[in-house]
C-alpha cells in the first residue's frame, strides 16, 4: 500500500514514498480508497518530530495527513451509516504512526467520514473535514448570539476563512484582519471591517470596536497579543493550546479537533453548507503525491491561500 511519510525525521526532503501494510478492517469502521489528502501545517509537525512525544505509537515510518477525500471501498461489521461502496466521501483523520491521511487506503471510524459534496472534486472536498471542523468547534465553544461581534485573525486562511463564512451564516457581525493583497478575498468571505494584519492588530480592532468584541478566534496564533481586542468577560479561541492570562474575566478555549474527530453530524452539516455555498472550498494547488516534499516546502514560505493538496 503506497504511502508518503518519514523514516526519519526532517525537513520537507525527509518525506518519502513508503510501502505499507494495509489496515484491517474492524467493527464500526470503514475502509476509504484515498485519492486526495490535504496538506496542513500540523502536518509539518508530524514531519519534523514536534509530535513525535504525544504519538501513542512510537516507530517508524510516521504517515501525515489529517485531511482526505476518495471513494468508500468496505463498510464494516455494525458501521452504522447510510452510505454505499462506491460513494464519494471525505475524512477526518487523526494521524497515529502509519495511519496518516498520506495514504491510498485508510480505515477509519464510520463517525469520521461524511459524503463529499456534490459538484466538489476530491481535492476541493479533502480540503474541508480538519478546519471545517475546527471552525466549527471554535464558534460552538464561544457560544455568541446572533449580532455580536467576532473577531478572526489569521482570516485569509483555511480555518479563519471557514469561521468568517459559518459566522456570518449564523448572524454574527465579523472584524476580521488581512493583509494589503488579501482585504479583498476577506471582504468576499463576508467580513463586514477588514483592518490590516499584524503585532497591533488588537488595537486595530478597538479602533473599530472602542469597547471590544464579544470574541475571537485566533487563526494566526498571536496569543497574548490578540486578548486586548477582547471586551472584559469576552471569550478567545485559539489552536495551539494557549489558555490566556486569567485577567479581565476573558475565558480563552484551545480547541482541539479530535473531539469532535467521530462527529459525522457536523461533518455532513459541512457537506451541506459547502454544497449550499455557505462555505468555499479553496484549493490553491495539486501535487502527484511522490512530490509531497515540494509541497511542503511551498507550504513553509507561507503566502499560500487556500490549501495544497496531495493526489494519489
Amino acid at each position: 500500500m503506497r504511502a508518503v511519510g518519514v523514516t526519519e525525521f526532517g525537513g520537507p526532503d525527509a518525506l518519502r514514498v513508503l510501502d505499507v501494510p494495509a489496515e484491517p478492517l474492524g467493527p464500526g469502521q470503514v475502509r476509504v480508497r484515498v485519492t486526495a489528502a490535504a496538506v496542513n501545517p500540523t502536518d509539518t509537525y508530524v514531519r519534523n518530530g514536534t509530535y513525535a512525544g504525544r504519538d501513542p505509537v512510537q516507530e517508524f515510518p510516521y504517515v501525515p495527513g489529517m485531511d482526505v477525500a476518495g471513494e468508500l471501498a468496505e463498510i464494516g461489521p455494525g458501521a452504522q451509516t447510510e452510505l454505499e461502496v462506491g460513494d464519494p466521501v471525505m475524512a477526518i483523520v487523526l494521524p497515529t504512526g502509519a495511519h496518516g491521511g498520506y495514504r491510498e487506503d485508510l480505515v477509519l471510524p464510520v463517525g469520521s467520514v461524511a459524503r463529499a459534496p456534490k459538484h466538489a472534486g476530491d481535492a476541493e472536498a479533502a480540503t474541508l473535514p480538519m478546519n471545517g471542523l475546527t471552525a466549527r468547534l471554535a464558534l460552538d465553544l464561544m457560544a455568541l448570539q446572533p449580532g455580536q461581534v467576532l473577531a478572526v485573525t489569521g482570516a485569509a486562511g483555511a480555518f479563519g476563512g471557514y469561521v468568517v463564512q459559518l459566522a456570518k451564516a449564523e448572524g454574527l457581525t465579523v472584524v476580521a484582519d488581512a493583509s494589503e493583497a488579501d482585504e479583498q478575498l476577506v471582504r468576499e468571505l463576508g467580513a463586514d471591517v477588514v483592518v490590516r494584519r499584524g503585532d497591533d492588530v488588537a488595537a486595530r480592532i478597538r479602533e473599530h470596536y472602542p469597547q471590544g468584541v464579544d470574541g475571537l478566534a485566533d487563526g494566526s496564533v498571536q496569543d497574548e497579543r490578540v486578548l486586548p481586542a477582547v471586551r472584559d468577560g469576552g471569550v478567545v479561541t485559539t489552536v495551539r493550546g494557549y489558555r490566556g492570562d486569567g485577567q479581565r474575566g476573558v475565558r480563552v478555549q484551545p480547541v482541539m479537533v479530535r473531539q469532535v474527530a467521530e462527529d459525522g453530524a457536523a461533518l455532513d452539516r459541512l457537506r451541506q453548507q459547502a454544497e449550499q455555498g455557505v462555505v468555499t472550498l479553496r484549493v490553491a494547488r495539486t501535487f502527484p503525491a511522490e512530490q509531497a516534499a515540494q509541497a511542503h516546502r511551498l507550504l513553509q514560505g507561507g503566502g499560500i491561500r487556500g490549501r495544497l493538496v496531495l493526489t494519489f
